[in-house]
Parts: structure tokens; C-alpha cells; sequence
């Protein structure tokens, strides 16, 4: 999303490297979506982004995940669930993206004025019709994810929330996915990081565990949603190479049980 959304925000020949730099560090899972872009205007910048990156790599072996259900108008972001717009935001995404299937299509967020029943029918008549090979779900609630596993059925495999260790309130559907089999990707992961690279006076653990391993705290974060669950997959955002491959060492850090009992109880 920062490649796309950020201001001032990278050349796309620098975007570009980005994605190359995290592929090399050995990351399989690149997260996007329709509506990540500056405005109206270039709705779909992040999905040919990508799509160009991958290309440019060599095409290689990774899920790509993208979502529809946001709206752009000027810069403004709307909703939109219903059957039709979501088919038409898939095929349109398959095109930017350049692929037969979308690997996980997710739905973005819920949108009031469409019955979550009917956007839920829309991502299974997408599966049904081969157009996505995997479907799941973001900013749902537990009986959300329900029905969504009721409907969907076996393409439903995943849910996208909020959850750092300055946002925890989706911890219940963090702990229901796990129960479930369902990957679980907590968006903005470092929230409650400040720039400065520590963390707000609400977790100051984290900054000190950091410190004791002699590795940035956004890395202790990382591995400490590692640690949450076997689901859990955080799906960080990055506007440099030295970014994500900071990020990408967390699959590495292992934390001592002491070091999370701190960090959880921060």
C-alpha cells in the first residue's frame, strides 16, 4: 500500500526494487488491492505495480493477494458490496494483474447498504467460476467470518483485521481463526510504532525488548505476531528495500516465553 498511497512516495523504478528486494529476502505472499493508489484517477496503480514487478523479476512462484469492495471518488474511499460491482472489480483486477485466477481475492471491508449474505455469495460465485482460487475476508467480525465460512465453504481461508500491539481488539478474531484452520493477516502490524522506532507509552516493552536482542523493534513486532498463532501471517508495508528486509528476518527472531509474556502483557 505505501508504494501506491504514500506522499510523497517512491519512483516506480524504486517501488519496483521493493518488491524485488522482498522477494529475494524470501517472501511469498504480496498484498494488495484495487483501491491502493492516490485517487479516482489511477484506481488500480498498486495491482499493475505488482503485476509489473513480478514480471520483471522472472515470474516468480507467489501468492498474490488482492481485494475489492473500496471505492475511490477523487480521493475520498467509499464501499461498494454488492454482486455486480464485486465481479466487475475481480475481472477487472484479473486484468490488471494479468492472470487467469487471483490467487486470494479477499473482500475489503463491509459495506452497510449491502446485506453481508449477498457480498459473501458474490466471492463464492467468483470461486465457483474459477475466477479466484482462494477467497477471504477483512475488517469482519467473528459471526462475519461465520457466515462467510457457511457460504463460501471451502475457498474461504483467510481474514484480514487490524491487530499490532497498539490495536488488539481484534484478538477474538485472531483467536477464531486459529481455532478454525483460517490464516489469519493482521494489516498495519506496527501500529503503535512510532517513527522514531519505538513504541507509544502503551507498550514501551517492545522497545525494550528490542534493545536486549540488538534488533529493531520493528522486527520484535513481527515476531511477536509470528508468535500469536501457526495462522497468523503479518503482512507489513514498506517503501524501501531496507524495510521489508528487516521485516523479512522476524520469520528468523524467536522470542523467549519471557520475552512474550512482557510483550502481551504491554
Amino acid at each position: 500500500m505505501p508504494l501506491s498511497t504514500k506522499d510523497p512516495r517512491p519512483s516506480r523504478e524504486e517501488a519496483i526494487g521493493v518488491v524485488h528486494a522482498a522477494l529475494d529476502a524470501g517472501v511469498t505472499l504480496i498484498d494488495t488491492a484495487d483501491a491502493y493508489s492516490r485517487d479516482e484517477a489511477e484506481f488500480g496503480h498498486n495491482e499493475e505495480l505488482v503485476a509489473e514487478a513480478l514480471r520483471s523479476y522472472g515470474s516468480p512462484d507467489v501468492l498474490v493477494a488482492t481485494k475489492g469492495g473500496h471505492t475511490r471518488s477523487g480521493t475520498g474511499w467509499g464501499l461498494d458490496g454488492t454482486e455486480a460491482y464485486l465481479r466487475r472489480a475481480c475481472e477487472d483486477s484479473l486484468r490488471r494483474l494479468g492472470v487467469e485466477a487471483i490467487g486470494l481475492y479477499q473482500f475489503h471491508r463491509p459495506d452497510p447498504a449491502t446485506p453481508w449474505e449477498e457480498s459473501m455469495g458474490a466471492l463464492r460465485s467468483l470461486a465457483d467460476d474459477g475466477l479466484v482460487r482462494m477467497v477471504g475476508v477483512s475488517n469482519a467480525d467473528v459471526a462475519q467470518i461465520d457466515a462467510a465460512r457457511s457460504i463460501v465453504g471451502a475457498a474461504f481461508v483467510s481474514v484480514q483485521n487490524q491487530f499490532s500491539p497498539g490495536w488488539r481488539s481484534s484478538a477474538g478474531e485472531l483467536a477464531h481463526c486459529a481455532a478454525h484452520g483460517l490464516a489469519f493477516l493482521p494489516w498495519s502490524p506496527f501500529g503503535g510504532v512510532s517513527a522514531a522506532g519505538s513504541l507509544d507509552s502503551a507498550a514501551p516493552a517492545f522497545a525494550e525488548v528490542a534493545a536486549e536482542l540488538g534488533v529493531s523493534v520493528y522486527r520484535v513486532t513481527l515476531a511477536w505476531h509470528l508468535a500469536q498463532a501457526d495462522v497468523v501471517v503479518p503482512i507489513p508495508g514498506a517503501s524501501r528495500a531496507a524495510s521489508i528486509q528487516d521485516s523479512a528476518a522476524a520469520a528468523d527472531l524467536q522470542l523467549t516465553d519471557a520475552q512474550l509474556t512482557r510483550l502481551d502483557a504491554s
